[in-house]
């Protein structure tokens, strides 16, 4: 039988990110239910969406080294209306820009509705020195702060210390502007997203072992779903580098 006729595995490598991640995909017939017989759970959309977010968010700190997390706030009783929210940060990047010199450069950033009551609150992350004066100067609305990444495990680059901004970052996705009009849960400087390369074969070892040559050695980290207690979805894999 024919490979195309048997199904195969699909991998997306992220070079820039350094991680890969696919499954197994079987063939659609009629009366097969598609995806090799899988079925998605109610409320699973959701979770995926969440999951699709995080993803995002994690390779776009991590192909660009954005290993640098801030913090804004606005002072008195603080900001509730998002799509001004939004507004202020497009001119607090603009005005980081300019105090720069004008050189484009890559952010994230991800707003918080304060569970204080307090309005929004706004959580970025950057991969180059940013003086905590130029920060103050373009916010203008309230308290700032900004640190490096630090204290991970010897051998640890600037991609783990960017993972670890992602993560950070991460856990204000579900708590801003979801529902707010359809504004999005973060946002990012266009032009700065990782290209994904796919990789495709009959087995998982002959598509690890293409991202592998094409990173330069194999993964420092695989995660696979046949590892996984319970799984219910088809066979999936991830992979990353350092």
């Amino acid at each position: 039988m024919r490979h195309e006729e048997q199904g195969g595995w699909f991998l997306a490598l992220y070079q820039e990110a350094g991680e890969a991640g696919g499954s197994f995909r079987g063939v659609d017939r009629p009366g097969a239910g598609g995806g090799g017989g899988w079925v998605p759970e109610p409320g699973r959309a959701a979770d995926e969406a969440a999951r699709r977010a995080r993803g995002q968010v994690r390779r776009y700190c991590a192909a660009n080294g954005l290993n640098r997390f801030g913090t804004l706030t606005y002072r008195g009783e603080g900001e509730h209306d998002p799509r001004r929210v939004r507004a202020d940060i497009h001119r607090f990047f603009r005005g980081l820009r300019r105090g720069m010199g004008g050189e484009r450069f890559p952010y994230l950033w991800v707003p918080e509705l304060h569970a204080s009551g307090h309005g929004f609150h706004v959580h970025f992350a950057v991969g180059r020195f940013v003086g905590r004066g130029l920060i103050e100067e373009a916010w203008g609305r309230g308290f700032v702060f900004i640190k490096l990444i630090q204290g991970l495990p010897v051998g640890s680059g600037v991609r783990d210390e960017a993972r670890v901004a992602a993560r950070y970052l991460s856990k204000y996705l579900g708590k801003g502007m979801g529902g707010a009009g359809g504004l999005n849960r973060y946002d990012v400087a266009q032009g700065f997203q990782p290209e994904a390369w796919p990789i495709t074969g009959p087995t998982v070892a002959g598509v690890i072992g293409e991202a592998s040559a094409r990173m330069g050695g194999p993964p420092d980290y695989v995660w696979r779903s046949e590892c996984q207690p319970g799984w219910r979805g088809p066979q999936a894999v991830w992979l990353s580098w350092r």
